[in-house]
């Protein structure tokens, strides 16, 4: 499921990147890396997960979950905060 919402999202950033003036680009790659970082933890709580049992496990499990809303979120911040950057430069 990740691999589909990040090629959605790449897909998506590449076909907007004509449009985007660089500093927007420079705000919105900014919190894409904080969510690729984030997911990236997510990932590592995933691995640690499989070497648990019981409720280690699902506690592992859950706080993956909640690091991938978290990156969700970062990522949904960024295209906010470059829209802002974009209608600022548009005046």
């Amino acid at each position: 499921m990740k691999t589909i919402v990040s090629v959605l999202g790449l897909a998506s950033l590449i076909a907007l990147a004509a449009c985007d003036s660089k500093q927007e680009n420079k705000v919105e790659n900014a919190y894409e890396n904080q969510a690729d970082a984030i997911d990236n933890q997510a990932d590592n709580m995933e691995a640690m997960a499989d070497n648990l049992s019981g409720n280690a496990e699902a506690a592992a499990e859950n706080a993956a979950d909640a690091l991938e809303n978290k990156a969700d979120a970062t990522r949904e911040a960024g295209e906010k905060a470059g829209d802002s950057v974009e209608k600022r430069e548009a005046q």
